[in-house]
């Protein structure tokens, strides 16, 4: 945000208490000092100080008070002096300079108002609006990646994902959770999907190889403009929890792609219990031990081709004959007919669904 507003209080405030008061940034520099000479000055020690303690330090003479929204201070007020007066004036300080931060984003601040659209916090019409305020271009397509921590250690995943992607302007980024974190991305309108995947995992990789840390990252749709932003993040929110279901090794799940699985996880649960119910004989699923469903499994990714899935398990074409025969009697449903084995893979996808109980959106 701008430093403008903290310099009007501060100076205020030297006028009433007549001693050096100021503010510095999460980096310890001075954005705003009764004593001008000060501003743009750095102190690192008392960034060590800030980071350690989100309470009333003293240094070199100067009582400090951080605040702030974020685990680490985004700023401290000082007051000059260590007495307890010092402590009160840093104290008041610190509350009036959080309200005009407060104020000043909820006003001006384009990343919060990119955040509370897509946390659907803003009424469609007063979208509009605010964005002509703050100079949204209408036309601009942009996407939401909804990037979740699965593991981390001890550095900021959202610091990293911030150096990223440095344009303020035209890219966003914030945290919704300790384990979600929002990318809206603006992107040219010839962006395909798959190089939104690519560009998904370039951030874990990088997230990965670099610091040690493991994300699953879940895309929206693009949209043009502003308003739909919040449609775009619900998809990104839909895709992570239906991959978590259906393709629980993908680190990348896009919502354009999921397919089938989209559909099933709209189903209401009774519809799907039914489905199974009338599908299979009673338990006749149930009775499929690993190694068969090992085998329809690579059946399926074999594009039905007896021959191919033999080959591929190591095992005689008999054998495998013998197997589908068997799956035959158990269930009803002959796999190497088209009809049955699309039948047989969306019983199992349902099966699999009712099992995870996923959280809707």
């Amino acid at each position: 945000m701008s430093n403008r507003p903290f310099q009007g209080l501060v100076s205020q405030m030297h006028d009433t208490i007549h001693a050096t008061v100021g503010v510095l940034d999460e980096t310890a520099t001075i954005i705003a000092c009764s004593d001008s000479s000060r501003v743009g000055t750095t102190n690192e020690f008392i960034s060590i100080d800030m980071n350690e303690s989100g309470d009333l330090f003293i240094r070199d003479g100067f009582t400090y008070k951080p605040f702030g929204v974020r685990t680490t201070p985004d700023y401290a007020v000082f007051v000059e002096g260590t007495d307890e007066n010092a402590a009160k004036y840093a104290d008041i300080l610190a509350i009036a300079m959080s309200s005009i931060k407060q104020y000043y984003d909820e006003k001006y601040d384009r990343n919060n108002f990119i955040k509370n659209v897509v946390l659907d916090n803003v009424l469609p019409g007063d979208i509009v609006v605010k964005a002509r305020e703050l100079h949204f271009n209408a036309e601009i397509s942009r996407v939401v990646f909804l990037i979740r921590i699965v593991s981390a250690n001890d550095i900021s995943a959202y610091d990293v994902i911030q150096n990223l992607f440095p344009d303020k302007s035209k890219d966003f980024v914030f945290n919704i959770t300790e384990t979600d974190i929002v990318l809206v991305k603006e992107i040219k309108s010839t962006v395909e999907s798959k190089d939104l995947e690519k560009l998904a995992r370039s951030i874990a990789d990088t997230l990965s190889s670099e610091f040690y840390t493991r994300v699953n990252v879940g895309i929206g749709t693009s949209v043009v403009g502003v308003k739909d932003l919040a449609r775009s993040f619900k998809e990104a929110q839909m895709a992570l929890e239906v991959g978590k279901v259906f393709d629980t090794d993908k680190v990348i799940v896009s919502y354009d792609n999921l397919g089938i699985a989209r559909l099933i996880y709209h189903l209401p649960t009774t519809l799907c219990e039914t489905f199974l119910h009338e599908v299979f004989k009673r338990g006749s699923i149930e009775s499929l031990d690993h190694e068969t469903l090992f085998t329809i499994q690579r059946f399926f990714e074999n594009n039905l081709n007896v021959s191919e899935t033999s080959r591929k398990l190591f095992v005689h074409r008999n054998t495998l004959v013998y197997r589908l025969e068997k799956i035959k009697k158990l269930t009803g449903l002959d796999l190497r007919e088209f009809d049955h084995a699309i039948i047989f893979k969306i019983a199992l996808m349902v099966k699999k669904y009712l099992s995870a109980s996923p959280v809707k959106f």
